[in-house]
């Protein structure tokens, strides 16, 4: 079924042009979007619907305004973050400029709303409550991300609901997406928007896991780019409250240095992870999210293709990219 899904998404999005003229301001849009990646929210949202209806291309647009939004936030996000690297390949700021990176991510927004504006009345309304609650949730975040890297003090509470607004309302809303437009029960569709928000924090927290020991190839970007920049993420956190004395006095050396040769800060940063099991311990709590989110699906009213999106979010827990 996903495979299935999966083939609906990349004709839909192909189809979309999202506009013409100048092609300097479409093509960056383009190009983003047809870098690939998991198309994980929109998945979940043809996964959600299916579990009430089995006409799934009916929707497949409104999953791709999904994808859209969370690429248009990528934009934006890797102009914040420096990064310079998206699924391998380079960031729209890096191939284009700074100043195209920023309109082309407006512009996508701006076709988000575009693409949703064909639902039936009886849903539009509702839609646009729900993803405008998600889109101003979802900037929340990654401005207390942004502020976080200069604190000196950020508790594990902090940095998850950061992450719960960053990432994980996006898939929470993704699930709650196609369980509404198939006319879900209520109670179920509050079901899965939680459980989509326990899968987001579980998937930001393998994130940030494989951004320190993922592989280059198989993750997509720079490996260390959050130890760089010094974000407060889950491992950080972490190494923050557990190391001791000499440990301790070499980690905040590195995050108060302001010129240092990225390689070696990475290598000291992780060395120290590893001494002080920082890696088990984020793989326990991202054990502990999923589980949370597994419960949760097992106790929807709707039974019908559940194997599949089970399946599907038991891949994630697994993924190493």
């Amino acid at each position: 079924m996903v495979d299935k899904y999966l083939s609906l998404l990349e004709a839909e999005i192909r189809r979309q042009r999202f506009g013409e003229e100048p092609v300097s301001l479409y093509e960056p849009i383009r190009y983003i979007m047809a870098l690939g990646g998991k198309r994980l929210r929109p998945l979940l949202t043809l996964l959600s619907y299916s579990l009430y209806k089995n006409d799934a291309q009916k929707i497949v647009k409104y999953a791709v305004a999904v994808e859209a939004f969370h690429n248009f936030t990528l934009l934006h996000d890797d102009i914040m973050d420096k990064a310079p690297l998206r699924r391998g390949k380079a960031t729209v700021h890096e191939k284009w400029n700074v100043n195209t990176a920023i309109l082309a991510g407006d512009v996508m927004l701006v076709k988000v709303y575009d693409m949703l504006l064909d639902l039936s009345p009886n849903k539009l309304r509702d839609v646009l409550s729900l993803f405008n609650d998600c889109a101003a949730a979802v900037c929340e975040g990654q401005q207390w991300d942004m502020e976080f890297e200069s604190k000196s003090r950020v508790t594990e509470a902090q940095y998850i609901a950061m992450i719960t607004q960053k990432t994980a309302v996006l898939l929470g809303f993704s699930l709650e997406l196609g369980s509404l437009l198939a006319d879900a029960p209520a109670a179920d569709r509050a079901t899965l928007r939680q459980a989509g928000i326990d899968l987001g924090v579980a998937f930001q927290l393998k994130d940030d896991l494989l951004d320190v020991y993922g592989s280059k190839k198989k993750f997509g970007k720079q490996i260390g780019g959050d130890i760089i920049a010094n974000k407060k993420t889950f491992l950080l956190i972490s190494a923050l409250q557990q190391s001791k004395g000499k440990d301790k006095a070499t980690l905040v050396k590195w995050l108060a240095m302001k010129k240092f040769d990225k390689k070696k800060k990475v290598a000291a940063v992780t060395t120290l992870y590893d001494k002080i099991g920082i890696a088990d311990a984020t793989n326990k709590k991202i054990s502990e999210s999923f589980d949370r989110a597994f419960e949760g699906l097992g106790n929807l009213s709707a039974k019908e293709n559940l194997k599949s999106l089970l399946e599907y979010a038991r891949e994630l827990a697994e993924r190493q990219q």
